[in-house]
This record gives C-alpha cells, structure tokens and sequence, in this order.
C-alpha cells in the first residue's frame, strides 16, 4: 500500500532544503505513521532515513466575493512528513522529466 501521496515541492520546502541539503518534504496519506512512511522512502529512492518528522495540517475554510454573492469553500487537510537522509544522501525529484 502506498503511503506516499507526492513529494512536496514549494519555496518554503526548497529553502529548507538549501539550507540542510539531506531534508526532503512528501505529502502522505494521513493514516501513515514514521516507520512506513521510512520504509516507503528506502525503497522508493534507495536511500537511508534516519528521521522522519509528521505534521497534520487541517483544511481552512475560504470565501471570497463574486458578482454572485458570497463564495464559500474548503482548503483540503493533509499530513506532511520531513524525511532526514543519512549524510551524502540524495534525492532527485526531475530526474523523470
């Protein structure tokens, strides 16, 4: 079963990883814990982990103003993990391209 829904890719995760070059973010399935999100990382990417960190983020609610009124609607909740790689270890997320 996969955990591991995508990698997660965005400015804040980037400059994390510039910073400490062995850190890697992933959206996963919020049923997931630490140590099959860590089995899923090794055999995907051939890789160590020596830790793995989870967060939980709720859906915020949303509404802006349109000709038509008052729109309302929902961010969706996911769970983030920040996957440590053992030093010298890496991960290339546009190797596939």
């Amino acid at each position: 079963m996969g955990y591991i829904v995508k990698p997660l890719v965005t400015e804040k995760m980037n400059s994390i990883t510039e910073k400490f070059p062995n850190r890697f973010g992933f959206i996963v399935r919020p049923e997931a814990n630490k140590l099959e999100i860590k089995k899923e990382v090794e055999d995907l990417y051939n890789v160590t982990v020596v830790d793995v960190n989870t967060s939980y983020y709720m859906g915020k609610t949303k509404s802006r103003y349109t000709r038509k009124g008052l729109s309302k609607g929902q961010a969706n909740a996911y769970k983030k993990a920040i996957v440590t790689l053992k030093e010298g270890d890496t991960i290339d997320f546009y190797s596939n391209i």
